[in-house]
């Protein structure tokens, strides 16, 4: 079950994301990436300046999440996570759905390192495309995806 998440699912849901992002680190041989580094209060401003979202099991034990923030017609998608145990059951693709419910009809945008094949193989999958790159330093690089809700409006004059 996909619901937004309350104030009191945040230290669950960043414990989630200490878990979930071991296999990005791995990708890069260290654990110095962003969301190893999270405090609490970083992700409570996320929670208040926009929406998480929070799969549950049975026991209603968090086992996703995915946080998206709107700002000038851009709804921007980042943190989709899913508990390593329960990886490749299509839980990302309903999270990253389920997101993109809360902002109908906008431009999506989110971004992944390079060495994310997998996680660019699902953005491609949902209608995402590749519309630039940035490389941070000689070890790494991310591509920016973005995806529009509705067909763009083409004007002919």
């Amino acid at each position: 079950m996909i619901l937004k998440a309350n104030r009191n699912d945040l230290q669950e849901i960043l414990q989630l994301q200490y878990l979930a992002y071991q296999s990005e680190a791995d990708l890069f041989g260290s654990r110095d990436i962003p969301p190893l580094k999270q405090t609490i209060d970083e992700v409570v401003e996320e929670w208040s300046s926009g929406t998480i979202l929070k799969m549950v099991d049975d026991n209603n034990a968090i086992i996703g999440s995915v946080r998206a923030q709107e700002r000038d017609g851009t709804v921007y998608i980042g943190k989709l996570m899913v508990h390593p145990d329960h990886r490749h059951k299509g839980y990302g693709t309903m999270l990253l759905s389920e997101i993109e419910k809360c902002y109908s009809d906008m431009r999506y945008e989110l971004f992944t390192s390079t060495r994310s094949i997998d996680n660019i193989r699902l953005y491609q999958k949902l209608g995402y495309t590749i519309f630039a790159r940035k490389a941070v330093n000689d070890e790494l690089e991310f591509v920016y995806m973005e995806k529009y809700g509705i067909e763009k409006n083409v004007i002919y004059g």
